[in-house]
């Protein structure tokens, strides 16, 4: 389908911003190359060829047996005994970064946290796991909460505040007296309490976070609904008998998302920053997960490896900036005194 001249527009003054433009295609760079962290930073083999089969570790788990083992348990190729075996009857190809998430260095020359290596590119962590491995998963997952929350978030933002300005009256009061008091619950304190009061996992820290992150778009989007209801093309189709839902989203919802996406990618980062902060605390995901929240806490547990901390510094920092950017450029490209005719 072909783009509007508007749009096209927008595009255009979009990808006239160097930086936030450049930022994107960082950020996306980024996001893509953690989506494929198996591939890149893994304890198992991307490929093994033992006895002239193909086997592909990465996908699958074989047992020690496959391999001319002893155990029935999943393989160990980290294991000297079973290289070996494998070794000697074919080859084995690693990532480039050949540690999991979890995985321990047990030949470190120096106690843990060891310093950057040829072995350990950013060091290791108090328990021996490689921190650039740590690192892009936790990016991983820190920018897929992110991005989860900020969508379920802005569709129910976004459809509170299209209620609200479209009918007005008692509906709009209540909503916000609601709104008011509930903004002015002190929100971290109470994503503190109810994370000790039971053990979050991924979805359910999703939700409670939830619970607090839809208000940012109400008011901008009630307030272009409150313009857009009094337009002629509005009263002309409530005058034809046009159904209300249809009148929200087709006529008036369109002019209001103009204004809600320029604060999305800032919704963005206070997501990943609310995230980063209960981790940092210990009430965010569970330990068996791993974020840029875990690796900050790392840190501060081991002032005496300043690689943990200038790792999570500049990792935060990049992110967060990027994002930033990113909303700078959205925001100037939905500007009408800034589109270049």
């Amino acid at each position: 389908m072909a783009l509007s001249p508007l749009t096209q527009r927008r595009l255009q003054q979009f990808k006239a911003n160097k930086r936030s433009f450049f930022s994107l295609c960082l950020f996306l760079g980024f996001f893509f190359l953690t989506l494929m962290a198996e591939f890149i930073a893994n304890d198992r083999p991307l490929m093994v060829c033992y006895q002239g089969q193909f086997y592909f570790p990465v996908f699958k788990e074989y047992p020690e047996t496959t391999f001319g083992g002893t155990f029935e348990t999943a393989t160990n190729y980290r294991d000297p005994v079973v290289k070996e075996l494998i070794e000697s009857k074919g080859w084995m190809l690693f990532p480039l970064i050949p540690y999991g998430v979890s995985t321990v260095n047990y030949n470190l020359p120096v106690p843990a946290p060891a310093p950057p290596s040829l072995q350990n590119w950013l060091g290791t962590d108090d328990q021996g796991r490689d921190v650039l491995a740590r690192l892009i998963y936790g990016f991983r997952i820190s920018i897929v909460f992110g991005l989860v929350l900020t969508f379920f978030a802005s569709m129910i933002g976004i459809c509170a505040g299209a209620v609200q300005g479209y009918f007005g009256g008692r509906i709009d009061l209540i909503g916000q007296r609601f709104i008011e008091i509930w903004n002015g619950l002190p929100i971290l304190y109470l994503l503190i309490i109810l994370s000790s009061m039971i053990e979050p996992n991924f979805w359910w820290l999703l939700g409670i976070m939830l619970l607090f992150s839809w208000m940012s778009l109400v008011g901008v989007v009630r307030a272009e609904f409150f313009r857009a209801r009094t337009l002629d093309y509005v009263r002309a189709a409530e005058a034809l008998g046009v159904s209300t839902p249809r009148i929200i989203g087709r006529h008036m919802l369109p002019n209001a998302m103009v204004a809600a996406l320029t604060y999305i990618p800032f919704i963005l980062n206070g997501s990943i920053t609310t995230l980063t902060s209960l981790d940092f605390l210990g009430f965010g995901l569970p330990p068996g997960f791993v974020s840029l929240g875990e690796l900050l806490t790392q840190a501060k547990n081991n002032i005496h490896a300043p690689w943990l901390g200038l790792t999570a510094f500049f990792s935060i920092s990049l992110l967060l900036s990027l994002l930033i950017f990113i909303g700078e450029g959205v925001r100037d490209a939905f500007d009408a005194r800034k589109i270049r005719i």
